[in-house]
């Protein structure tokens, strides 16, 4: 398969025209190499328009939807960001990609050791902090962060999380309550107060972190 080809494609038919505009997302997807992120036998489905099936159930969002998503965070070369569910690591390193300063929790190590063998052949002598937590749950003493980026699905968004944020803070995410289609957000910190707006619909698998735990009837 001609990866080369299939990455310029993914570009110009998928996210040129549905208003990915940043040119620093368009670089970063046309130069990173998606495929490497993905176990051998799925980077033939790298470049499809659709989300890419991961180990333990997970999915790696749809390119599109993954570019307008970090587009909507107005990221500024420098940012403090904070990815949640950081997958197989090709969200994070399309970040770092744009001059982000990236810390990645993932809980999966099957996905984590995807992230840390993609990030090592792609992006060497870039200092991403890769760490296996909960995303739901971050330890004590992370942030405060210009971007928080929860990659997936999310029922609503965790308080906790959204005070991670910085003064002028952006978070964004896909809102599930409600749909399908989910929702995508984006939430400003200004002045102490948090506004969410929604920006447009996407299709999106739920991220079971952020799942409410289920309950037992007797």
């Amino acid at each position: 398969m001609d990866f080369a080809r299939a990455r310029q494609f993914m570009v110009d038919g998928q996210l040129r025209p549905n208003q990915v505009q940043d040119p620093r997302i368009l670089s970063a997807f046309g130069d990173l190499p998606r495929e490497a992120f993905l176990p051998a036998d799925l980077a033939p489905r790298a470049y499809a328009d659709a989300d890419v099936p991961l180990p333990g159930g997970r999915f790696l969002l749809q390119p599109m939807v993954m570019a307008r998503l970090f587009q909507l965070a107005e990221l500024r070369r420098g940012d403090r960001t904070l990815v949640l569910g950081a997958g197989c690591g090709y969200g994070a390193a399309v970040l770092a990609a744009m001059g982000a300063n990236v810390t990645a929790l993932e809980y999966d190590p099957a996905l984590l050791a995807l992230a840390q063998a993609g990030l090592a052949r792609c992006l060497p002598k870039t200092s991403i902090r890769l760490m296996q937590e909960d995303p739901a749950h971050p330890p004590a003493g992370l942030g405060p962060f210009d971007v928080i980026v929860i990659e997936g699905g999310v029922p609503a968004i965790p308080r906790p999380i959204e005070t991670l944020l910085a003064e002028g803070g952006r978070l964004v995410t896909l809102v599930t309550t409600g749909g399908p289609p989910a929702r995508a957000t984006l939430v400003r910190h200004i002045g102490g107060s948090f506004t969410p707006r929604v920006a447009f619909e996407a299709h999106a698998a739920s991220l079971s972190a952020f799942l409410p735990n289920p309950s037992f009837a007797f």
